[in-house]
């Protein structure tokens, strides 16, 4: 038996606002620890983990270990239903296959419940190992994505550099650069407003502005953010909820390759078919063997030269003729004769014939 009964309702409606448009389906986890979830969006390129423990709950009861898969756009669009203000109850059987989601209302004067069917999803829990970070940037959530809406205008990815003078944040389109410096800022009235650099080594990464904007829809759930970087490793964008859980974004950078082409992504191309070669229709020879006919470009000189071919119109093999061995001169190719007894073809052989003398030798011309 599963049943959660979480006050801040709008809570909650934050939580899947901010990742129902990075991953489709997703298994909730519930232990006695609290209650999780973990899954990466579909090119695999980005992982979401949220973690709500059981503290933050005013009731919290989870009998055994339970897995939900569940469509977070249909999620979201119960938790709609939902005013800011509700208790939000989420209730279901051990080995059922539906969950409870009960709206009430403050002065309990307004009590709501719907029933969402579960999905069977096969997923694979990621471990995650803790990391020494290079750099850690502590800065307001606000600031973080204006930054990242103001430079997906000018470019499609962010070069993110930690140094001493500060944290900046760069890109170049085709249109331009655009370059933002945040510098260490403590002094502030408001802790919220504080930026606080912590950096080992210097560090420079690169990351798709998409994700950036998509993982900064998270903002209504904590007015600070936490960017964690470190060379060869993801980034991890991270949003505290309140005191009983955070949000995390992990995105692997960009390769080198990439940055060398201005952070652009080559589309794939498509490849046009080769129209199919059509072999020309070879004349008729009544039943006879088709030969070969090669076409041979001649020079102006050797034009005049060439043999001129006469053909028969009362022959049976459609003007179809054969030239062996002939060399350029003032012969005249006659068209083939057969030679027909009883037992069939007996022999084929052109008339080669002399315009003088009646010689049948072909003499080559200076």
């Amino acid at each position: 038996m599963l049943e959660l009964r979480l006050v801040q309702g709008s809570l909650l409606k934050k939580v899947m606002e901010s990742i129902k448009d990075l991953v489709n389906d997703a298994n909730f986890d519930c232990s006695a620890s609290g209650f999780s979830l973990q899954a990466m969006d579909s090119s695999h390129v980005a992982l979401v983990s949220l973690l709500l423990r059981s503290e933050g709950f005013e009731h919290y009861r989870c009998d055994r270990n339970l897995s939900m898969g569940m469509n977070l756009g249909n999620m979201a669009k119960m938790l709609r239903c939902a005013g800011n203000d509700d208790i939000v109850t989420i209730k279901a059987d051990d080995g059922g296959d539906c969950v409870t989601f009960m709206f009430e209302s403050p002065n309990q004067d307004k009590i709501a419940d719907y029933e969402m069917k579960l999905m069977d999803i096969d997923s694979e829990h990621l471990g995650i190992p803790e990391a020494e970070y290079e750099a850690i940037v502590r800065m307001p959530s606000l600031e973080f994505a204006r930054i990242c809406k103001d430079l997906s205008t000018i470019g499609d990815t962010v070069v993110i550099s930690v140094t001493k003078e500060g944290v900046k944040f760069s890109t170049k389109g085709d249109i331009g650069t655009a370059n933002i410096v945040c510098r260490q800022n403590t002094s502030v009235d408001k802790p919220e407003e504080a930026t606080i650099i912590e950096m080992e080594t210097p560090v420079s990464l690169t990351f798709a502005l998409r994700y950036m904007n998509s993982f900064t829809k998270a903002t209504p759930l904590a007015s600070q953010v936490t960017v964690s970087l470190s060379s060869e490793l993801p980034v991890v964008v991270e949003y505290k909820i309140a005191e009983m859980g955070y949000l995390r974004f992990y995105l692997a950078p960009k390769i080198e390759e990439d940055e060398e082409m201005g952070g652009h992504q080559t589309e794939p191309v498509e490849t046009k078919k080769q129209p199919e070669k059509k072999t020309t229709a070879e004349a008729k020879t009544n039943g006879e063997p088709k030969r070969r006919v090669m076409k041979i470009d001649l020079d102006e000189e050797e034009e005049e030269l060439k043999p001129k071919i006469e053909t028969d119109p009362k022959s049976d093999a459609d003007g179809y003729v054969e030239v062996i061995g002939s060399k350029p001169g003032n012969g005249v190719v006659k068209p083939k004769e057969e030679v027909n007894d009883e037992n069939g073809v007996m022999e084929v052989k052109p008339k080669i014939e002399e315009e003088t003398n009646g010689e049948v030798e072909v003499m080559d011309e200076e």
